[in-house]
């Protein structure tokens, strides 16, 4: 086994198609998000309570605890979003309101470390009492991943030592010593985040952990239903499906073979046993960890990078169970792909892992964002019908439009902190080895070196790389060849290469020198695309795909009863950049037929089957629809 070495930190962005994402970020994304945070929102909002929460906890305000037990891990992920913006953005005055916040959740923080606004505020005496259900854990692991993020952007320690100071409160209480709740997270995330925290300060009680965590996990007896017996927590899980494998706990990590349960919860839990598999070497874990990622994209992931296939539980249900109309496809949960992806990566050099990053990141995650950054999808389904979403009970949780604000916001700052890091999903570096994952432009530093990555992905294949180096140096440079392209070319310095891929990437090893160039050209046709005959919701149909995006049809370009298109031709499809059409996007024109519904007055008929008229089509990229009004919209179609 060998991984891709560790996130190369000379990464910086500069790149069309991500450019405009990242400054509506700025703009507007990250002081929306504060003012929802501090609900300031206008009054038809959902109201956060986070900051509120923190100002009682703190004593600067008397009440009582609002919202969701979990609360306060929204400021934490808004919190990681802005350190990570920080880093390609310096921005005093935004550095000032992070400070700002940073304070208040210091100033909220008891004498002997712990933090956590719905216990500090509703009672002390009740903490550690409820490990399953109310995401102290998960709260804290957040808060470690911002503290982590800001100290290195920044320098600055107030909030790494807030969470050293946490840390060292949950090891003192739970842990494998006699007399510690030998417990673990119901809701995982704190494994990856010690792992983070791991990596700074090189404490070996970090790694231990992290271990422990994800080593306790679904042991006998089992914690939970001992914890249950103990307090008389309700599990409400008992008679579903799922129990305790809602919370990734009813059996150890390494006799896991499926993604079961909550899928954000396999999404966190999966990315930290890779990580303590990748730090500790443990053979057995990183069997576990291949297992699970096979059945979550085998079997159990949608075209988009979407997981999580019913509401129920917000979970996975069983394999090739992908409906289009009732999907979760929680935006957290595409995230949580990519948290998973990259780690495998770094397990093991595998292209992949790279593909389903880059099919969650341009599709699945980008879509739970509004163009202008300002309302959100927690749910992404690839079907819709407005009058369905509205009258249907069982499909009310999918939305025709996105929202501006939740009660539950988990997916708004995780987005801005999954977007915000884009430079660490680029490439990675080993000692003699730099690889390039996802083709986003910019400069890369190896050494003394710079490499600049130029071209229009995802719209065009031509990629071309150029070193800048005062010094000649000697490296083998590791392209991903997608596993959607079925045909390239490689040019260094004008010759062709011939090496072949290996596992997903091509590897070039040479001296190079100033000005030396690879040119990287991706055949990228617009592809037909047809699901595993298992999957029987996709039966007969098909969609588009060109290069890493997906496409569908909305009804503002194809009118409604987008159920009754079918005969999809490419016979004389169109690539057609449209640079005035949703912040500019590539759409694709294709031939097709329109079924009739005239003439019907029965409700069933054993007339001829109905009459046909040829149409075009207009696709749109998935991740950039209902951005301009409400209305049906599809993925698939009738072949």
């Amino acid at each position: 086994m060998s991984g891709c070495g560790k996130i190369s930190n000379g990464v910086t962005i500069n790149d069309g198609f991500f450019n405009r994402f990242r400054e509506t970020l700025i703009r507007e994304g990250i002081p929306y998000q504060w003012e929802a945070l501090n609900d300031r929102l206008p009054a038809d909002t959902e109201p956060s309570y986070c900051i509120r929460n923190f100002r009682i906890a703190a004593g600067k305000e008397e009440g009582s605890h609002g919202g969701f037990v979990f609360q306060d891990s929204d400021v934490y992920k808004w919190l990681e979003g802005v350190a990570f913006s920080l880093r390609w953005h310096p921005d005093p005055a935004l550095e000032a309101t992070a400070d700002e916040a940073i304070s208040i959740i210091a100033e909220a923080q008891q004498p002997d470390g712990y933090l956590d606004t719905y216990y500090i505020i509703n009672g002390l005496e009740k903490r550690w009492t409820n490990l399953k259900d109310h995401h102290e854990l998960y709260c804290a692991g957040h808060m470690i991943e911002a503290a982590v993020a800001y100290y290195m952007v920044t320098g600055k320690r107030r909030l790494l030592d807030v969470a050293l100071r946490f840390v060292d409160h949950i090891d003192s209480v739970i842990g494998p010593e006699e007399g510690k709740l030998h417990g673990y997270p119901g809701h995982p995330v704190i494994e990856m985040a010690l792992m983070r925290l791991y990596e700074v300060t090189k404490d070996p009680r970090h790694l231990h952990l992290a271990e422990y965590f994800v080593n306790e996990r679904g042991q006998s007896p089992l914690f939970f239903e001992e914890e249950d017996r103990r307090t008389g927590n309700n599990f409400y899980w008992k008679n579903s499906p799922f129990r305790y494998q809602y919370y990734q706990a009813g059996k150890p990590v390494r006799a896991q073979k499926d993604a079961e349960g909550h899928s954000v919860r396999a999404m966190y839990l999966f990315s930290g046993m890779a990580d303590v598999a990748r730090e500790t070497g443990d053979e057995s874990l990183i069997t576990a960890c291949r297992n699970l990622w096979e059945s979550t994209t085998k079997r159990r992931m949608y075209i988009t990078g979407a997981v999580g296939s019913t509401e129920y539980g917000e979970a996975f249900s069983f394999d090739y169970d992908l409906p289009n109309d009732t999907i979760y496809g929680e935006t957290c949960a595409s995230i949580g792909l990519c948290f998973f992806a990259r780690r495998m990566l770094m397990l093991e050099a595998r292209g992949e892992y790279a593909d389903v990053m880059e099919r969650a990141l341009y599709n699945g995650i980008l879509s739970g964002m509004q163009l202008d950054g300002k309302r959100f999808f927690y749910v992404n389904p690839l079907e819709v019908v407005p009058e369905a979403c509205e009258k249907d009970p069982h499909k009310r949780h999918v939305k025709p439009e996105r929202q501006k604000w939740f009660g539950c916001a988990c997916c708004p700052p995780n987005l801005i902190r999954m977007l915000a890091s884009l430079e660490d999903y680029i490439a990675t570096e080993t000692a003699d080895t730099l690889y390039i994952h996802l083709y986003i432009g910019g400069e890369i530093k190896s050494g003394d070196a710079v490499l600049t990555l130029t071209g229009n992905y995802p719209w065009d294949g031509k990629i071309q790389l150029e070193f800048r180096t005062e010094r000649p140096i000697c490296k083998t440079i590791a392209l991903r060849i997608p596993g959607w392209c079925h045909s390239c070319t490689i040019m260094v310095n004008d010759m062709a290469a011939t090496e072949k891929p290996r596992d997903g990437y091509v590897y070039i090893p040479r001296i190079w020198g100033d000005g030396d160039r690879i040119d990287l050209c991706l055949d990228m046709p617009v592809r037909m695309m047809r699901a595993n005959p298992r999957i029987r919701k996709d039966a007969g149909l098909v969609t588009l795909c060109r290069g890493p995006i997906v496409y569908c049809l909305e009804e503002a370009d194809n009118g409604g009863d987008l159920h009754l298109l079918h005969g999809l031709s490419l016979a004389h499809a169109r690539v057609q950049w449209e640079p005035e059409t949703l912040g500019g996007v590539m759409t694709l024109i294709t031939e097709a037929e329109r079924e009739s519904r005239l003439g019907w007055d029965n409700l069933y008929d054993d007339c001829p089957a109905p009459a046909s008229t040829p149409v075009q089509l207009r696709w749109i990229p998935y991740y950039a629809w209902a951005n301009r009004s409400v209305g049906e919209m599809r993925v698939w179609i009738r072949q």
